[in-house]
């Protein structure tokens, strides 16, 4: 990573964090709640593909599963929110250990296809399971207080309590692109027979890449069940994992804050754009050809990439070492 690149992320990081205090008292906070939470698992697929280059089309399953288990626990069994989470989020992380056991045996579009086939059948589990609620969902699930102290149910102690799930997740996974781990994967994703030919063993690399992008999913998916108090259909169904692909290609992908910036531009424009109905769609479908065609590395990817050349231009620079955003 090159100096100028550090210092836009450094730069970037804190004047993300200092819009996300300050934004709740100048915008609906459940709308930003809603964007962090998607920011939160889009980041989580990002790392899977961004990282490793494995592409998903599965993973509403973690995000719904965790979603529904959030919420069973909380209403029915009445726990904390803190333990509710918890618990979804750890299901998420079996589930991840079973479909990514058996998904990384492929590759490729045979990978992609056996995430969707397996994500399909927790949705069509999730539509008959009699403790789901099947097409009503679990609805007016309780948000508790954190803590046995802190009121959930205000606003603002909800979104600074999001806001401190999103931070967590986002360090998580910063720290893991920054370390040796992160470096073999990106060694994976360049080239796996190298990898495994300096004795890595990649399945397994790839294996515990996958989980720990599962469980933040189901994270994110706990988080948001608290947000709106309903668990539904919606979360596991497979326009959810199509939703958070495109979130990554607009932000950047394989960028550290480019699923950020797509989630809050696709749910922007899903709720600025509610009244034209069935045209949302639509719209967004352009949106994402405009932004292939005029960001091919992604709104991030091609600010990060405009600084590198602006860098070696720059009298004595050294020539960057790494690809874009790591």
């Amino acid at each position: 990573m090159t100096n100028g690149t550090a210092k836009l992320g450094t730069w970037a990081g804190a004047a993300l964090l200092a819009v996300a205090i300050v934004l709740p008292f100048v915008v609906y906070p459940v709308f930003v709640m809603k964007a962090l939470c998607f920011a939160l698992f889009a980041c989580a697929f990002n790392l899977l593909i961004g990282y490793v280059g494995l592409l998903s089309f599965g993973h509403a399953a973690y995000f719904g599963i965790g979603s529904y288990v959030t919420a069973y626990t909380v209403k029915a069994w009445a726990l904390p929110p803190e333990l509710g989470i918890l618990l979804g989020t750890a299901v998420a992380a079996l589930l991840g250990v079973v479909f990514g056991w058996l998904a990384i045996r492929r590759s490729g579009i045979y990978f992609a296809m056996v995430t969707l086939a397996l994500a399909q059948m927790v949705y069509f589990y999730a539509l008959q399971s009699p403790w789901t609620g099947g097409e009503d969902g679990i609805q007016a699930v309780p948000r508790g207080h954190l803590l046995g102290i802190f009121d959930l149910n205000e606003p603002l102690v909800m979104y600074f309590f999001v806001l401190g799930i999103f931070l967590l997740g986002f360090f998580i996974i910063h720290r893991t692109i920054h370390s040796p781990f992160g470096n073999v994967l990106k060694a994976i994703r360049e080239n796996e027979p190298r990898a495994i030919s300096l004795g890595y063993k990649t399945d397994q690399y790839k294996l515990l890449a996958f989980v720990l992008s599962a469980a933040l999913s189901g994270l994110a998916g706990s988080t948001k069940s608290l947000v709106f108090q309903l668990a539904s259909l919606t979360d596991v169904y497979w326009t959810m994992s199509g939703e958070v692909v495109l979130m990554t290609l607009v932000g950047g992908l394989g960028t550290v804050f480019g699923p950020v910036v797509g989630a809050f531009i696709v749910i922007t424009m899903e709720n600025y754009l509610a009244r034209y109905g069935s045209w949302v769609t639509v719209i967004q479908g352009i949106v994402f050809v405009l932004c292939v065609l005029a960001f091919r590395r992604g709104v991030v990817g091609e600010i990060i990439a405009f600084v590198q050349r602006r860098t070696v231009r720059a009298p004595g620079a050294a020539t960057p070492a790494h690809a874009p955003g790591e």
